[in-house]
């Protein structure tokens, strides 16, 4: 009898982890900010398309909305803690938990999107909290105070990572002495791996989980480096030291995603930072430098593979950049333009949303590398601080986020 038990406790337990999957994250599926949707509207009208409907008065920050089986969820910031915020698909706030710290330090609203898998919502705060929590009631399933457990070190505006999923396990770039990156058990919390200590801060960036000639591996971006890391058992792979090509400012605020592609990583920052793309050896164990560019340093908006093109905003000066188009082939610039500011970018339906972060507007763009390509622009109409949160497309939906206010908007082609 008990044999027969423990056969039909597999048989019940196996189909829940074979379907465990990711269902939300960062950027899109892969993290790649280029979201497979189709039918979307060509051209806009001259004030925007329709606005579905707009939630005010949220916990203020700078977070993506993810998206859940019932439910919208985004963090802010409330008190001194970062929350968890879900609401229907009407916009309703349903409930809003606290997780964790908040960075205390400047630019304190929330940066990490939460990542959801199945009915598990997973976030970081901008002090190194991990939570896993209930997707339908925001029970708190585990936390962990990562920064004091494993010794962890904060950049100079907190930690802005979302987290990364994979083998079963949360990971989180701790950094410090004793650590560079930590893989907890996504079920319980516990440290299922540790990776070797670079004796180095974080980024604010978030980590992409890659698959090269069949064998998987997460890249990472430290304050100084570029690493894999095996996600197996936390084993460094190889290292690339980026800060070898910090430009006249000096800095290694490093908070764009890497971009990867058939065996190519590339990696941009802002601040006059050289971009580099990086090609893996055919076994996955070390990289070469394919090419290096310093028009596309971008700072935090993120960066778009369209075709054979790499399309993004560049940094002049914290209040000021252009939009670049790189041929990711040989990193020659296609164009460099002009166009209100700097700002986030994603891309889908064989085009560009570039949401600039001054004044808010945000432009439906052509993917086309002669030039910048403007189709529609509208300007984002509520909210308060600076137009930092990436856009996110789901369901022919538009879902713009600005400080305390989120929108969605209705981008179906009629």
């Amino acid at each position: 009898m008990k044999l027969i038990y423990k056969l039909l406790l597999l048989i019940l337990i196996i189909p829940t982890i074979g379907n465990a999957q990711v269902t939300s994250e960062w950027r899109g599926l892969g993290r790649t900010g280029v979201y497979n949707e189709s039918g979307l509207l060509q051209k806009w009208p001259d004030t925007g398309p329709s606005m579905l409907w707009s939630a005010q008065n949220l916990p203020k920050g700078n977070s993506s909305v993810a998206i859940g089986t019932t439910m919208l969820y985004t963090t802010g910031v409330l008190n001194d803690e970062e929350i968890l915020i879900a609401l229907d698909y009407q916009g309703k706030l349903k409930w809003q938990v606290p997780f964790g710290k908040a960075w205390g330090g400047s630019y304190s609203e929330s940066r990490a999107t939460p990542t959801i898998e199945n009915e598990r919502i997973y976030v970081s705060s901008g002090n190194g909290d991990i939570a896993c929590l209930d997707a339908n009631d925001g029970k708190v399933f585990w936390k962990v105070d990562a920064l004091e457990k494993f010794q962890g070190v904060n950049g100079n505006w907190g930690h802005a990572e979302s987290i990364l999923l994979a083998e079963n396990n949360a990971i989180f770039i701790t950094g410090g002495e004793k650590a560079s990156m930590v893989a907890l058990d996504k079920a319980t919390g516990t440290t299922v791996w540790t990776a070797e200590s670079l004796n180095d801060a974080p980024a604010y960036s978030s980590p992409v989980l890659i698959e090269h000639n069949g064998k998987k591996q997460i890249v990472a971006v430290t304050k100084s480096y570029i690493v894999g890391v095996s996600p197996i058992d936390g084993k460094l792979i190889w290292k690339f030291d980026f800060s070898k090509f910090a430009g006249t400012e000096g800095r290694n605020n490093n908070a764009t995603t890497p971009v990867y592609f058939d065996g190519n990583i590339y990696v941009t920052s802002g601040y006059n930072h050289a971009g580099v793309m990086l090609r893996l050896a055919p076994d996955g164990t070390s990289v070469s430098l394919a090419w290096s560019d310093k028009i596309l340093d971008n700072h935090h908006g993120g960066v778009v593979k369209v075709g054979n093109y790499i399309y993004g905003s560049n940094w002049l000066n914290n209040g000021m950049g252009k939009w670049v188009c790189l041929d990711w082939n040989d990193g020659s610039v296609k164009y460099e333009q002009e166009w209100i500011n700097k700002g986030s970018i994603i891309a889908a339906d064989g085009h560009l949303y570039c949401y600039e972060e001054k004044t808010g507007m945000l432009a439906l763009v052509k993917a086309n590398p002669e030039k910048f390509d403007i189709i529609s622009a509208f300007k984002i109409p509520l909210g308060t601080g600076p137009h930092w949160a990436h856009p996110v497309i789901h369901n022919k939906i538009l879902y713009v986020r600005h400080g305390d206010a989120l929108m969605a908007y209705d981008i179906a082609l009629k």
